[in-house]
C-alpha cells in the first residue's frame, strides 16, 4: 500500500544513516521473528516501491489505505536501540527505530506513527517499539505501512541490506504473507541468538547445562561432518559485556576454549569428534560447568 510518492527518497536514506567509521566482521544471524505480535498475519512487499534497492520489505495487512495505522510494531530480536528519532527531513524514513543486535546485525523500523522506546534502551524480542504510521519527509505522502530492513556492518549501502528471515525461514521474496511467531511462547527472548544460530546449519543440540540464571552451555553435533560444537548463551546481562566462556575437548586432543567479555555468547568452539568421547562446558560469571568424558560415538 505504499503510494507512488514514496519515490527514491528512501533509497537515499541508506546513505544518510548508515555511515560507520570502520567495517566489522559479521557473526551468526540472530533468530529474527516477524516484527508484529504473535499469530498476526502480514503481507510483505519488496517490489512495489521505487525506493527499494535490495531486500527491504513494506508490511501491511489491512484492506484499506489507513487500516494498519497505529498497529503495534515489536522488536524482531533483542538488542540495543541505537536510533530513535524522526529522520524525515534528512532521508524520508520519518519516525525511525534502529536496533543493534550484536555481531554486526541491526534492524530498521521506519515511518512509525509513534516511537515507544528511547535511545540506548535495551529491548527484548517481542517488546513494543512503536506503531505503524506514515511519517516521512515533508511533502512525501505515503500510506501507513512498516518499512523493515535487516542490515549488517560488513559492507556499504545498499549491499549491507540483507535478506530477511523470520523464525529461521527466508522471506518469500518479492511478496509473501507471513504469520508471526514472535513471543508466541510467552515472554520475549532477552538474547537474539540461540545455540543452532551460533554453531550453524546442520547442528543439533544433544546436551545442555544451565549456569545458574546467567547462561546455558550447549553441546551440539553435526551428523554430516561429525563435528561437535559448544557455545554458552547468556540469559542475564544480555547486551552488556561480561565474562563468559565455552570449551570443547575431544578425547586425546588439546582443549579448545573461547573466553572473554562478551555481550551475547561465547563460542562457537568446534572440533571433529567422530567416534571419540568429548568433555565440554563453559562459564558465566562465577558459575561454571565441566562435563565428564561422554557422548562417545
Amino acid at each position: 500500500m505504499v503510494t507512488a510518492a514514496a519515490t527514491a527518497l528512501l533509497g537515499m536514506a541508506g546513505l544518510a544513516i548508515t555511515a560507520t567509521s570502520a567495517e566489522a566482521a559479521v557473526g551468526p544471524r540472530p533468530n529474527f521473528q516477524l516484527p508484529f505480535p504473535c499469530n498476526q498475519v502480514w503481507n510483505g512487499d519488496n517490489d512495489n516501491s521505487s525506493a527499494h534497492r535490495a531486500y527491504e520489505i513494506d508490511f501491511n495487512r489491512g484492506g484499506s489505505a489507513d487500516a494498519d495505522l497505529g498497529d503495534t510494531v515489536v522488536a524482531a530480536a533483542a538488542g540495543k536501540v541505537v536510533i530513535s528519532a524522526h529522520q524525515g527531513s534528512a532521508n524520508g524514513f520519518g519516525n525511525l527505530v534502529k536496533i543493534d543486535h550484536g555481531g554486526g546485525w541491526s534492524t530498521y523500523y521506519a515511518h512509525l506513527k509513534v516511537r515507544s522506546v528511547a535511545l540506548n534502551a535495551q529491548v527484548t524480542q517481542g517488546q513494543k517499539i512503536g506503531e505503524v504510521g506514515n511519517t516521512s519527509k515533508p511533502g512525501n505522502n505515503i500510506s501507513p505501512h512498516l518499512h523493515y530492513e535487516v542490515r549488517t556492518n560488513d559492507s556499504s549501502w545498499p549491499s549491507n541490506i540483507k535478506p530477511a528471515y523470520f523464525n529461521g525461514v527466508k522471506f518469500g521474496y518479492p511478496n509473501a504473507n507471513v504469520t508471526s511467531k514472535n513471543t508466541c511462547g510467552g515472554n520475549g527472548n532477552p538474547n537474539p541468538y540461540d545455540a543452532v544460530e551460533v554453531c550453524g546449519d546442520g547442528y543439533k543440540v544433544i546436551d545442555s547445562q544451565a549456569l545458574g540464571s546467567a547462561a546455558t552451555t550447549y553441546l551440539l553435533y553435526n551428523g554430516t561432518n561429525k563435528n561437535n560444537c559448544v557455545t554458552t548463551i547468556k540469559s542475564a546481562s544480555v547486551g552488556t559485556a561480561s565474562a563468559v566462556s565455552a570449551f570443547l575437548e575431544v578425547q586425546g586432543s588439546a582443549r579448545k576454549t573461547d573466553s572473554g567479555s562478551f555481550e551475547y555468547y561465547a563460542g562457537p568452539v568446534s572440533a571433529a569428534a567422530g567416534a571419540k568421547c568429548v568433555r565440554w562446558g563453559g562459564s558465566a560469571g562465577s558459575s561454571s560447568y565441566e562435563s565428564p568424558l561422554e557422548h562417545c560415538g
